[in-house]
């Protein structure tokens, strides 16, 4: 059991590494929000389905097949949120739309509580407490006003993503991940009626290709498929990691200095998960001594 945790906890940390450009190639670009989602959809979707041919070749529509029900969810739960993240953002203050999202890994344990009577060890609550609080004083920073509207949209997107992780880990026989080129065309689907169909300049070309072509596939694949092995709530852990990274890669190749309570937030968000990390290869290593 601990030995799948850890792998549970790699699978999702590297999902992490690979999503943090993210806000860097997002902020790149200078294309509408519609723009960018429609050829994020499109493109994810050809990612999407071409690993999972190259995972599961003949056996693919199989696959799909066993997924079910909860695989429409995670579908439409992964575009949801996609779109609630865009239209957050555009609607009110970036710090609004973090403070929001950052309860997202709360609302995984209290779903995964409510309908699946899930329970969480009384040390992962506290690392939950300690990261939301570290994130939150990270968002802080760039506390603002904006349109309800916006923060509705933030609310919705944290929502539709701990739904998303809860049913993926309510079926762990099933990879969810091949679900996800539905959600991508659903998404892009959504934006060309948006008037989102529109063909950008050569530079925004290459960085929306270089993200949904290499960064996000794999990305979003890693950490659908994390709840396979750890609850959901630990997977939405895993995610506060982006917000630091993704700020620190912003720092670094757009020289946007992070006001000293974002440097702050950070470090406990980050102390707080290698933290946690330790423990685990920690309590790893005992069982095993046990074993032997």
């Amino acid at each position: 059991m601990q030995k799948t945790r850890i792998k549970g906890l790699t699978i999702a940390a590297l999902g992490v590494l690979f999503i943090t450009p993210d806000a860097l190639l997002v902020k790149i670009t200078s294309v509408k929000p519609e723009v960018f989602l429609f050829w994020r959809g499109v493109l994810l979707a050809i990612s999407f389905y071409a690993i999972s041919w190259l995972r599961y070749r003949t056996g693919l529509a199989q696959e799909i097949r066993h997924c079910g029900w909860k695989g429409l969810f995670c579908a439409g739960a992964f575009a949801v949120s996609t779109l609630g993240f865009v239209m957050g953002m555009k609607n009110t203050a970036a710090g609004n739309v973090l403070v929001i999202l950052n309860t997202a890994p709360v609302i995984a344990a209290l779903i995964a509580w409510l309908i699946w009577k899930e329970t969480l060890p009384l040390r992962t609550w506290v690392i939950i407490v300690v990261c939301v609080t570290g994130a939150t004083i990270m968002a802080i920073g760039e506390w603002g006003r904006g349109d309800p509207f916006g923060l509705v949209m933030a609310a919705v997107a944290a929502i539709a993503l701990a739904s998303n992780l809860n049913v993926a880990r309510s079926k762990p026989g099933a990879d969810m991940s091949v679900m996800l080129m539905f959600g991508a065309l659903a998404l892009a689907g959504v934006a060309a009626l948006a008037g989102g169909a529109q063909i950008p300049d050569a530079r925004d070309s290459f960085f929306i290709a270089l993200l949904c072509l290499v960064f996000l596939p794999v990305a979003c694949i890693l950490i659908q498929i994390g709840p396979r092995y750890i609850p959901a709530a630990e997977v939405s852990l895993m995610l506060l990691l982006e917000t630091v990274v993704g700020s620190f890669l912003v720092w670094l190749f757009l020289n946007e200095v992070p006001p000293a309570l974002s440097l702050i937030g950070g470090v406990i968000v980050f102390s707080a998960l290698a933290s946690h990390g330790w423990i685990e290869v920690r309590r790893y290593r005992l069982s095993v001594r046990k074993l032997g």
